[in-house]
């Protein structure tokens, strides 16, 4: 039998008369590696198509090469041959982890996590001790206490955005290494946010000038606050991004006690005391971060560094971070300014500090602390199996890896709701044994009607709103921001409809209800999207990498 040389490749005239199917096999083979060199991994069968075509391969060539009607017959037999290539060439298996550094690695991320809470719940021990902290004191003046309020609930909602932002892209170049990179892009989005403060501040004053909102005085608090608040929001996440948060706690324990020197000691007003404190504090972050990022610079090995990308480009991709970081912080808040705002008793503005709800939720905010440690603990597992599952899963058991981390996320779940629930359970019946029987303000939680019925309903709220939060990293991990913000947005939503509706029609404290229904709303949509990330858990581990 006649045998031709066609491309490199000795090959039958016909598949009717040609060589063994053994033979054939290895010719296509052969063939495929050809069209592999071109392009390692085609799209589909029409680009093998092209790429034979643009070989020399034509229909009367397959025909007498290989016995197919043309070519495109030809690139389906090789789009075969290279699936299963993919499916079946076994990867290497993951380096396994001894127990010992797997506990350590749970221990140091739940602390992690932990330790983010601290500054809040060293703030609260502040109150109940001394009565005051770095922005609050128990026996202020309700007008003042509603400007300081102001100014913080402000603070965090502008500064949220960038918060998100620096926490991102920061994060994103330092785990790379290129700590230079991380400060550029962060000092660049602190400067936006200093722009942004320095912008409202002004906007605030004049406004205020035209409508008169607010006494002179007042509105002084609220910028001065804001101001300062808002600088030290944008510190602490530059700290959290270097894993410096201990550094931060430390400056609010300094703070406190400048607070405690001034006003205990010197005798000054506790307003002016505050201020002094948070000028001071400002001060000693901004100094750490600088210090924090030099000092990193300097350890990071020397190399190549990268361009930054075109200042439009960053801000675009970390937009939706950015508008979570709003969406987040005004979900916090949004219900105390519809109760805040209730007209049913005396309101020299349109917006009057409620203590005996602001108490119960300041209180409530505590269950938060151990679930955001197990949070940081289930996402740092959970994203290592789904590294380990690239080397140990093949491709034709994709469906089996997507239903098994289902399965490992529903665990998980339920698992952060009931430590969750727990620890609300915890905290009502520790702060109960504490406070029942004292004269301390965590008294109040008991002994005051509207606080106590806050205090519980806010604990329902946070415990859903921890789960909600352990979603949303989930999601965020996966490069799946969009998803978060289908999740925040309609919660924020129901928190503004719910709260501003029962606080007009029952009492301003019936306002917790909108954060409840938020909180639950952010949980069930968070929670259908992460199922969907892992039904297609392939496609997502694609799209992040």
């Amino acid at each position: 039998m006649a045998a031709t040389v066609e491309g490199g490749i000795e090959s039958p005239a016909g598949l009717s008369s040609a060589a063994p199917p053994a033979n054939q096999a290895q010719l296509l083979d052969s063939l495929l590696d050809e069209v592999l060199e071109r392009h390692r991994q085609p799209e589909d069968r029409y680009e093998i198509a092209a790429i034979l075509e643009s070989m020399g391969w034509n229909d009367r060539r397959a025909q007498e090469t290989f016995g197919a009607e043309s070519v495109f017959e030809l690139a389906d037999e090789l789009w075969e041959r290279s699936q299963a290539k993919v499916l079946y060439t076994p990867f290497s298996k993951a380096e396994r982890m001894s127990p010992a550094k797997i506990a350590m690695a749970l221990i140091r991320n739940f602390l992690r996590g932990l330790i983010f809470a601290i500054p809040m719940a060293i703030s609260v021990v502040a109150m109940l001790t001394l009565k005051f902290s770095l922005w609050s004191y128990e026996n202020l003046r309700v007008d003042y206490a509603t400007g300081i309020a102001i100014g913080t609930i402000l603070s965090f909602v502008t500064v949220g955005g960038f918060t998100q932002a620096i926490a991102r892209r920061g994060f994103f170049y330092i785990i790379q290494g290129y700590y230079n990179m991380a400060r550029r892009v962060t000092f660049y989005l602190i400067a936006l946010g200093f722009a942004l403060c320095l912008v409202l501040c002004v906007l605030l004053f004049l406004f205020n000038t035209i409508i008169n909102m607010f006494p002179l005085n007042i509105i002084g608090i609220i910028i001065l606050y804001y101001f300062f608040l808002n600088s030290i929001w944008l510190s602490v996440t530059v700290m959290y991004i270097l894993r410096k948060e201990l550094a931060f706690t430390g400056v609010i324990i300094i703070g406190i006690f400048i607070v405690f020197i001034l006003f205990r000691i010197a005798g000054l007003d506790i307003i002016l005391s505050q201020l002094i404190a948070l000028i001071f504090v400002t001060i000693l972050s901004l100094l750490l971060v600088v210090y924090f990022f030099r000092a990193a610079e300097r350890k990071a090995e020397r190399g190549i560094e990268p361009k930054l990308p075109k200042m439009s480009v960053m801000m675009y991709s970390t937009l939706p971070y950015f508008v979570y970081g709003v969406l987040y912080f005004g979900f916090l808040f949004i219900d105390r300014v519809m109760a805040w705002s209730t007209n049913d008793t005396f309101m020299p503005y349109f917006i009057w500090f409620r203590g005996e709800y602001e108490l119960g939720l300041d209180f409530a905010l505590l269950v938060l602390m151990l679930p955001m440690g197990f949070s940081e603990v289930v996402l740092t597992q959970l994203m290592l199996n789904i590294e380990a599952s690239q080397k140990t899963y093949l491709g034709d058991q994709i469906p089996e890896m997507n239903r098994e981390f289902q399965r490992i996320y529903m665990n998980r779940l339920w698992m952060l709701a009931g430590i969750a629930t727990a620890c609300g359970i915890a905290l009502y019946s520790i702060l109960y044994a504490i406070f029942r029987d004292s004269d301390s303000i965590g008294n109040t939680l008991f002994r005051v009607p509207v606080t106590h019925f806050v205090f519980v309903v806010a604990i329902i709220a946070y415990v859903c709103l921890a789960i909600a939060l352990m979603n949303a990293v989930i999601l965020f991990s996966m490069s799946q921001p969009g998803y978060v913000i289908r999740s925040i947005w309609p919660a924020f939503l129901a928190n503004l409809v719910v709260g501003f509706l029962l606080s007009r029609w029952i009492g301003y404290h019936f306002a917790v209800f909108g954060l409840l229904a938020g909180a639950v709303l952010f949980l069930a949509l968070s929670t259908r999207w992460v199922k969907r990330v892992f039904r297609h858990l392939d496609f997502y581990m694609y799209a992040a990498s």
